[in-house]
């Protein structure tokens, strides 16, 4: 058995399915771009006001604070997929702004997971149900933590590369057995694979509406 196969084997998806998964996450990507770029609708208007005006007066701070507030599953005012465009559109697209945007994005996020994972670890899941963190009911967290039992380790950087599903497996991975620098290692390298991608449709998005 090649290793390709043996991979596809414990993901449990065809290539198929998973070329599908990624091709509607860059499509929904692609929509809330547009979206932020010709304003045709609100996300909504009040929090995308409020994001915009973060960022203006106080710039990376901002950004890494709200960052660590979607790590920690507790961001419902606005899609988190809308953080780092907005950050691109008002703090600026140079090289330097751009490693330091996806730098502070990535430390964020990771920053909110870890915790989330340390408070799951050591008070467990009927706790984290308890206090309404995952804005998710018990039976979908089962899914979940289902999810997670099928895939393994991999879950971690998977979900946070994939809109929809991101960070909701951080609960199950505190839940079971897996080292906590494990999780902050592949926890990052899904948030910089997803924030690299949309920073990349953003300025390719921004260049094609001229």
């Amino acid at each position: 058995m090649s290793r390709r196969t043996a991979v596809r084997r414990r993901l449990g998806v065809s290539r198929k399915r998973l070329g599908l998964a990624v091709g509607l996450t860059v499509l929904a990507i692609a929509v809330v771009l547009v979206v932020l770029e010709t304003g045709v609708a609100a996300i909504p208007v009040e929090a995308s006001a409020v994001a915009v005006s973060l960022l203006e007066r106080y710039g990376l701070a901002a950004l890494f604070a709200v960052f660590v507030i979607e790590g920690l599953m507790l961001l419902y005012v606005a899609p988190s997929e809308s953080l780092v465009p907005a950050a691109i559109l008002v703090l600026g697209d140079d090289p330097a702004t751009l490693a330091a945007i996806l730098a502070v994005a990535v430390l964020g996020a990771t920053a909110g997971q870890v915790t989330l994972f340390l408070v799951a670890h050591r008070a467990g899941r009927e706790y984290v149900l308890e206090r309404g963190w995952l804005g998710v009911s018990e039976g979908q967290l089962d899914r979940f933590d289902a999810w997670f039992e099928r895939w393994g380790p991999i879950a971690v950087p998977v979900s946070n590369a994939m809109l929809f599903v991101r960070g909701m497996v951080t609960v199950p991975a505190g839940l079971s057995d897996m080292r906590l620098r494990t999780f902050a290692l592949l926890s990052a390298l899904g948030t910089l694979c997803f924030e690299a991608a949309l920073a990349a449709l953003t300025l390719g998005l921004a260049g094609w509406l001229g």
